[in-house]
């Protein structure tokens, strides 16, 4: 009788190996022989496959993950008492690797249904957008989107509305009221959709010029069809600023833009009817772009990953990868983000840059944040969050390993700054923190048209004009919060379905979502997540 493993050693390299269940003290079996564990061990842990001496490295992934600062024999458990964070260090880039893209017959001649714009990318949703230029314009936003989300919403009445009403009015006089459905609208190819912010005035100019560049890129990205924007008139961010960095981005921009300033308009009534009566007219035009069908090199891929595991490098990780070296392979746009999680793996994507320009201005990018961190007394060794430690990602290079799987093995043709815009096909890395809103809200002011966010532990996270489309490392996680995954890769840790198979059906739901034809759990539950990396200090 075949006995099932369950431990697992990722790279030969590898002195680890990773538990695949919830494993007692005692011989377990390991890929070409046993292992005695000296204590039990969860499921996502790592355990020691040679003895060690204190100083001496942890291999996992094929790549230094830390050092052993206590004696740990053979089957030892890893924890944050006995092991430290401990990266390789980075020379110079010695030359590109030779890639070997994966098959995409069945790919290359797939389309998606999506938005076609005038400057040539495409959406693959029509959203009209309101937003601020500062905080202060808030209020005016929320009132905005009160009054045309009453009319544009498409959806049945809020479970927790339902909720409060029977308790106010009774199971039996209120639940008339309680089963009301939001009427529908003839304006049904197009979505207004809102953002409001903290920032725009008080801190130092770099604040109001990285957001100016983030809100240009918003409506720059191809699943906007036109914004409303609003500005108070004596904040940072001027109306000027921000007309630049649209210009520096598209000097022949094609969408329509409208700009109010309140403090020139009168009223707050006034202005706000001179912009729903405006906006609609935007937005009834913007109802008439059809989808169309568009290749999937059309396709600007965010890759990211939140709420992490220590599956998330074995089973959605390469799964994501997969499927961004398939899109490269086909000329389209997949982006890498979260610097403090590339933090251990810098000489593999230094090496995987197509030229020397490419790989000094990813360093310069990587020690510049993080002299930035460790001025304010913090690291990128301390990246690791609690949740992440508790479920086996106890060093920022293991956990920094894993995640970079999600760039898959292609060349990187494009280093971009956070504010900067994708124009390169194949991988494009973006300097962005790893907190998992910041690093979203970037890449989609980037250009991501779609957004894969692999997840261990299950998050909510959506943005307002890009879906999100999230995906479990594990299906005990998965089955849990149905809600919110939209993807179970936990067919790869049963052993049933490698990593290709398990891509190639990623790749699918994703040209669905990109199509339409399919609505993120995000998206369903309203996630509208914003939240612009400030890099200054307030004033």
């Amino acid at each position: 009788m075949i006995q099932q493993k369950t431990l697992i050693k990722v790279h030969p390299q590898d002195n680890v190996a990773i538990a695949l269940t919830d494993l007692p003290q005692g011989r377990q079996v390991i890929e070409g022989g046993e292992l005695e564990l000296k204590q039990a061990t969860k499921a996502k842990h790592k355990v020691t496959l040679t003895d060690l001496a204190v100083g001496d490295p942890i291999t996992m992934y094929g790549v230094l993950v830390g050092t052993a600062i206590l004696p740990l024999p053979k089957g030892t458990l890893l924890s944050t008492v006995n092991v430290r964070h401990q990266s390789a260090p980075v020379s110079a880039r010695t030359g590109s690797p030779a890639w070997q893209p994966p098959n995409v017959e069945a790919w290359k001649d797939r389309t998606f249904m999506g938005y076609h714009r005038p400057d040539g990318q495409v959406g693959t949703q029509n959203i009209w957008l309101f937003f601020p230029l500062v905080f202060c314009e808030n209020r005016n936003i929320a009132v905005l989107k009160e009054v045309f989300e009453q009319e544009f919403a498409v959806s049945q009445i809020n479970p927790q509305q339902r909720l409060l009403r029977s308790l106010m009015y009774g199971n039996g006089g209120g639940q008339a009221k309680a089963d009301v459905v939001s009427k529908t609208h003839p304006y049904h190819n197009v979505q207004v959709k809102f953002l409001s912010h903290q920032g725009g005035c008080g801190g130092v100019p770099e604040d109001s010029e990285s957001l100016a560049r983030l809100l240009a890129g918003y409506v720059k990205n191809p699943n906007v069809a036109g914004a409303t924007v609003l500005s108070l008139g004596c904040q940072h961010l001027q109306v000027h600023l921000f007309k630049a960095a649209l210009d520096r981005l598209d000097p022949d921009l094609k969408k329509p833009v409208l700009i109010y300033e309140q403090q020139q308009m009168g009223t707050v009534e006034q202005m706000l009817n001179t912009i729903v009566k405006e906006s609609f007219e935007g937005i009834a035009k913007a109802n008439a772009i059809p989808r169309k069908p568009a290749p999937l090199s059309k396709l600007k891929l965010g890759l990211e990953c939140g709420g992490s595991d220590g599956f998330s490098g074995i089973s959605a990780n390469p799964a994501l990868g997969y499927v961004s070296d398939v899109l490269a392979a086909l000329g389209g746009s997949p982006i890498l983000s979260e610097f403090p999680e590339l933090c251990g793996v810098e000489q593999e994507l230094v090496n995987r840059c197509v030229d020397d320009e490419t790989a000094t201005r990813f360093m310069a990018l990587m020690q510049a944040y993080e002299k930035r961190a460790l001025a304010v007394g913090s690291g990128f060794d301390m990246n690791p969050s609690p949740g992440n430690i508790k479920d086996g990602l106890i060093t920022d290079a293991m956990k920094s390993a894993g995640a970079a799987k999600k760039g898959g093995t292609s060349p990187i043709t494009a280093v971009l700054d956070y504010g900067d815009y994708v124009t390169q096909p194949g991988l494009n890395l973006l300097c962005t923190p790893g907190n998992d809103v910041e690093s979203t809200t970037g890449m989609v002011g980037s250009g991501a048209n779609v957004v894969v966010f692999t997840t261990g532990l299950g998050t909510p996270t959506g943005n307002p004009i890009a879906p999100v489309i999230k995906v479990a490392t594990n299906t005990v996680m998965a089955e849990r919060m149905p809600d919110i995954i939209d993807v179970d890769t936990g067919a790869v840790i049963r052993g049933e379905k490698g990593i290709p198979e398990m891509g190639q059906e990623l790749l699918e739901f994703i040209v669905q979502v990109a199509s339409g034809t399919i609505t993120t759990k995000a998206d369903r539950l309203g996630q509208d997540d914003f939240i612009p990396w400030k890099r200054g200090v307030s004033l």
